[in-house]
């Protein structure tokens, strides 16, 4: 649980996740399969946001948005080289 709340808060941290991001896409550690099926993913959520719970719903609507990104993400993060992870502190112990 505390590992979870740590990836969290990472996705938030914006001065820590557009740099890994940026560091991710250029890695030659990453297969190009793996980059691109991130992309895709991200992209085809953006273009067709299936929602669960409706928009509407102000808080609720986007608790499932928010999900769904997070969960994307954290592939991401599990699939970068263990140098970038230990370098942006993804899995403190």
């Amino acid at each position: 649980m505390i590992r979870l709340w740590r990836r969290v808060k990472f996705l938030f941290n914006v001065r820590k996740s557009v740099p890994f991001l940026v560091r991710f896409f250029k890695s030659k550690d990453v297969s190009t399969g793996k980059k691109g099926f991130s992309v895709i993913l991200l992209v085809a959520y953006l273009l067709f946001p299936w929602d669960i719970i409706p928009d509407f719903l102000v808080f609720f609507g986007l608790v499932d948005d928010l999900a769904v990104f997070t969960y994307i993400m954290q592939w991401m993060v599990k699939m970068a080289p263990a140098d970038l992870q230990k370098e942006y502190r993804v899995y403190d112990e």
